[in-house]
Formats: structure tokens, C-alpha cells, sequence
């Protein structure tokens, strides 16, 4: 998990950053991004992917790389913007936010998947499945999904009928049948098929 990183430490290059998302998938709520850099000595064997790992562990862990990590980014994107950026860019939006986010600026960046992030002057490498491959991705990745399910509770509150609390945000048939009976609220991505597809649907029997 840290071939990577050993790799770029020993050219020199102290201040590696690992930076991932999570929320692209689900119907509602933002996309939030995070960005780590560990110090060399750095051992976090239970870090991994955060798909991996229970909602439990994962909370374990948010606290363990806040305390070991040199330096931490976190980032949101809100579903408006996602509906006027698509997700692919709102994603590397989170991404770069999270960067900007950091203290120090990093050296090189480890960016999970095969996208590079636009408009950023630091050398950056993608890895496809990175989440897995690096330890510093993978930290990222737990951050990110740790920090977006306590957005998603909070949301829950705002809109219970719609049990963000269990599904996230994403299309579990409890959330597609809240959309069918209620229509869209104010965190639905506007323009993913499904919530297009049963906003025009309500929009229609209202008016028969």
C-alpha cells in the first residue's frame, strides 16, 4: 500500500498527497473529496479501500488518520453544482477544492482512478484502483466517505421522507419509492435519469 508513495519519497519528493471522492453514484447530495499526506514513517495496516471496511471501522479510522496524517483536505461539491458541471466534473471539482485545501502544498499528488485534475500546477499521477494501491488514496477515500455519510444524517433530519439516515442518497428501492410519492427535494441531482424521469412524472399528474 505504499509502493507508491516510497517511490516518490525516495526521489526526494517528501510531501506526497493522496486525493480521492465518493458520492458520484448517488441520487441526491454532494460529492465530497479528500486529500492526505503521511509522513514516512507512516503504519496504518487496517487502511484500505473505505468500500471495504464498515461504517464502524471507518469512523475508527477517521480519527486514527486525523492523527497521524502530516496534512488533510476535505471538500464538498453541492448538487447544483453537479447539475450544472455533470458528475465527472463536479468530482474533479471536490478534488481539486480538496488540494487547494491543504496547508502545505504537495510535491506530487496520488489521484485515485484514470482522470488527472484540470487546472492544477502540480504533477500528478493516476491510479486506477488506487483506493487499494495507496495507502495515502486509500486514507483519502475514508475521510471522504466518512465525512459524506454525516452530511447525508444531517440531511435526513431536513427530509426524513426520504431515509437518507439508511440509503445515502443512493437508489435503494425505499428512495426510489420516496421519489415516486413525493417527487424530488432540494438535494436530488436534477438532472440524473431517474429524479429527471420521476420529477416529470409528478409534474404530469399534477396537472390531469
Amino acid at each position: 500500500m505504499l509502493s507508491y508513495e516510497k517511490a516518490l519519497w525516495q526521489q526526494g519528493m517528501n510531501q506526497v498527497a493522496g486525493v480521492d471522492e465518493v458520492g458520484r453514484g448517488p441520487l441526491a447530495g454532494p460529492v465530497v473529496a479528500a486529500a492526505v499526506v503521511f509522513p514516512k514513517n507512516i503504519s496504518l495496516p487496517q487502511v484500505r479501500d473505505s468500500k471495504r471496511l464498515t461504517p464502524q471501522k471507518r469512523a475508527e479510522l477517521f480519527d486514527l488518520i486525523f492523527e497521524k496524517a502530516l496534512d488533510i483536505g476535505i471538500a464538498k461539491v453541492d448538487q447544483k453544482d453537479i447539475d450544472q458541471l455533470n458528475i465527472l466534473n463536479a468530482s474533479l471539482k471536490a478534488m481539486h477544492k480538496a488540494i487547494n485545501s491543504l496547508k502545505n502544498r504537495p510535491k506530487v499528488i496520488l489521484v485515485d482512478g484514470n482522470q488527472k485534475i484540470p487546472n492544477l500546477r502540480i504533477p500528478q499521477i493516476s491510479i486506477i484502483k488506487g483506493d487499494s494501491l495507496s495507502l495515502s488514496v486509500a486514507a483519502a477515500s475514508i475521510l471522504a466517505k466518512v465525512t459524506r455519510d454525516k452530511i447525508m444524517l444531517t440531511y435526513h433530519k431536513k427530509y426524513p421522507l426520504f431515509f437518507f439516515d439508511q440509503n445515502k442518497g443512493y437508489a435503494t428501492k425505499t428512495h426510489i419509492q420516496a421519489l415516486r410519492t413525493h417527487g424530488p427535494c432540494e438535494i436530488h441531482r436534477m438532472t440524473f435519469r431517474s429524479v429527471k424521469m420521476l420529477k416529470m412524472k409528478q409534474e404530469r399528474m399534477s396537472l390531469t
